[in-house]
């Protein structure tokens, strides 16, 4: 089996996040399961506000093509959301809808979220782990932006008392959870690497 390449960040660029605790405990399941894995910080691609004349005035911004340089690149991509006010944060959304402008791309124009897999996850404090974060995700993902994502994906809820010291999942339901997302997301990913 050919090793797939996946990319992995987090929703979030809070110092301490949990969703990038999470993020980390993904990588080291894709590592251990022998993928070749790439975490980013979306801190490190800032954005402005998407704004129609701030686009046709400027082009898009070069943060936002080095991300779909980034996504072109993989096999894969794990996304790691926190949950605002029951969906997903203003920085992932307008991370996503930057990168799905056609200048974002080279020529000729290749989508960023076609022909790779996708897998969500989400973390939070509360009792639900983050589970209307993803169902606003994946419509998003899925019919505004054409992505496959598989259908496995994790709610970590009460995650403040998730994490091991070694930065592993504690629950053993939890950590099964992010073995099957990681699994899968592999096993589909592979077949974008043939």
């Amino acid at each position: 089996m050919r090793h797939p390449r996946i990319l992995v960040f987090a929703g979030s660029t809070r110092g301490g996040s949990i969703n990038a605790r999470l993020a980390a405990a993904a990588v080291k399941e894709l590592a251990l399961a022998d993928a070749e894995v790439t975490r980013i910080s979306l801190a490190d691609y800032p954005l402005p506000i998407y704004n129609g004349d701030l686009e046709d005035e400027h082009g898009v911004p070069e943060p936002a093509k080095r991300l779909v340089r980034h996504f072109l690149s993989h096999h894969g991509i794990l996304v790691v959301t926190p949950e605002y006010n029951a969906s997903i944060p203003a920085l992932l959304k307008n991370t996503l809808d930057w990168m799905s402008r056609r200048g974002a791309a080279g020529q000729p124009y290749e989508s960023p979220f076609r022909n790779r897999v996708f897998a969500i996850s989400a973390a939070t404090n509360g009792q639900f782990g983050g589970i209307r974060a993803l169902m606003a995700l994946r419509p998003i993902l899925e019919l505004g932006l054409g992505a496959t994502v598989i259908p496995e994906q994790l709610a970590l809820a009460r995650a403040e008392n998730g994490f091991g010291e070694n930065g592993s999942l504690l629950d053993e339901h939890d950590a099964g959870s992010l073995r099957r997302v990681t699994t899968r997301l592999i096993e589909e990913a592979v077949r974008y690497t043939l």
